[in-house]
């Protein structure tokens, strides 16, 4: 039995120590910990370890509230203080910038955190009939693994909606097609005016409902004041159980928005975070009246309708045509189709030649997926454009782009920061400024 001193966390929330230069990875370990560990694989490059014994403890080491911790694989750091793990997010954005894209920030950016618990507004939970566990399971998988969690609460997940997994599993037992239904994906909006959430339930069915189904189902969502909708396929195929549904939008009042979404759409996990991530890219973008501005990847127009609230010219650019639409009803609805205007655009796919086909640009914002930006940075004109801010749920793609934004185009990466969106997970959110005078 070996004793190591961790001095990292990988993306996963897993300590990482050295020894004679090769990464240890020891599950539950945090940072500054000594601990004792049996390793349970060797490789040329790493090693993979089993804590044994904490030999000396963080002093930001915490009690997991959650009974399913460290079996249910959706939260991998409960064990640690929700400020520090603000703090080991920094750094890790910090490192991934300088150890893979060679680049610093000029200035470190104040962290953007809320509440660490009941904050999801989304979530695809899983559906299981395991007659061995007693029946139908819903919920996240299991850490490393394709079972679905024994799961009676979430408490990432609103208490109301927490305390629906029980019942839920219960519904979908008595349903005719329980073994035909692998997933139940939320969504929840904003209630009209300041009232009561719309908390709306997406079943993916795999078979037709009976008409027994359609009743359980039907009375379940009155008793419980949920909307239910089914998707026997696409995403296109979505639809109320019982027409019609209540709308389901979110706000972001400081800039007099209501954006609507479909239950399906991409919208943030975290509403609270992103009004504030929100707020935040924009300060840093600082659009002028009449400037012109793209926001790509701008889904159902998060970014863009502020960037036009504030009097610029707003460009926002989506692969999916239906986000477009939504977004361009939502610029309709918010009384900016005169300085909001949508267009569909394959952007892994992006050119010089279609980016210049929106014309001269004075800044821009990129909302990418994990994937990054790589072929649109790449396309990005030299003249003119000379602001960037880039939001980014992937801080290894962020850094790559970063080299590329700092090297080939000659801009500065002015300054750099994290955003809490996703509380006792590894996951790590970020916003980026790039200038050029």
């Amino acid at each position: 039995m070996d004793t190591v001193v961790i001095t990292a966390l990988d993306q996963e929330g897993r300590g990482v120590a050295r020894v004679d230069g090769k990464a240890v990875f020891v599950e539950g370990a945090l940072i500054g910990e000594r601990v004792a560990i049996d390793v349970l694989r060797r490789k040329p490059n790493y090693e993979l370890a089993r804590m044994t014994e904490i030999v000396a403890a963080s002093p930001a080491r915490a009690t997991p509230a959650c009974p399913h911790f460290g079996v249910c694989g959706g939260c991998s750091l409960q064990h640690l203080d929700p400020a520090a793990q603000v703090a080991v997010k920094q750094r890790v954005l910090e490192d991934a910038l300088w150890h893979i894209g060679r680049v610093r920030a000029g200035e470190l950016l104040p962290p953007i955190h809320g509440v660490p618990w009941g904050y999801r507004h989304r979530a695809r939970l899983s559906v299981r009939d395991v007659p061995s566990k007693g029946g139908v399971l819903v919920g996240f998988h299991e850490r490393k693994s394709s079972f679905v969690a024994d799961m009676r609460c979430c408490l990432v997940l609103p208490a109301r909606i927490s305390a629906l997994l029980p019942e839920l599993r219960s519904l979908v037992q008595g349903l005719s097609i329980r073994n035909r239904l692998p997933q139940i994906e939320l969504a929840i909006g904003d209630g009209a005016s300041g009232g009561q959430p719309v908390d709306a339930l997406v079943l993916r069915n795999l078979a037709p409902l009976s008409p027994a189904d359609e009743r359980a189902l039907g009375e379940f969502a009155q008793r419980r004041a949920v909307d239910l909708y089914l998707q026997p396929q696409g995403p296109a195929s979505v639809h109320p159980l019982r027409p019609p549904a209540r709308r389901l939008a979110y706000a972001l009042p400081e800039f007099g928005l209501s954006i609507e979404f479909a239950p399906t759409d991409f919208t943030q996990v975290n509403a609270s975070i992103n009004r504030m991530l929100v707020r935040r890219a924009i300060a840093l973008l600082e659009p002028q009246p009449g400037e012109a501005i793209a926001d790509f990847f701008c889904g159902v127009g998060n970014f863009t309708l502020p960037i036009a609230r504030r009097g610029s010219n707003a460009t926002g650019v989506e692969g999916s045509g239906e986000l477009v639409r939504r977004a361009e009803a939502n610029a309709v609805a918010n009384g900016l189709s005169d300085r909001a205007r949508f267009t569909v655009a394959d952007l892994s796919a992006a050119t010089a030649s279609s980016i210049q086909s929106l014309g001269a640009l004075d800044k821009a914002l990129l909302d990418p997926p994990r994937e990054g930006a790589i072929a649109l940075v790449k396309a990005l004109p030299d003249e003119r454009l000379r602001r960037i801010v880039y939001v980014s749920c992937n801080r290894a793609t962020l850094a790559r782009d970063s080299a590329v934004l700092v090297r080939q185009h000659g801009y500065a990466l002015a300054a750099a920061g994290v955003a809490n969106m996703f509380p006792h997970t590894a996951h790590v959110e970020s916003i980026a400024l790039f200038t050029r005078d």
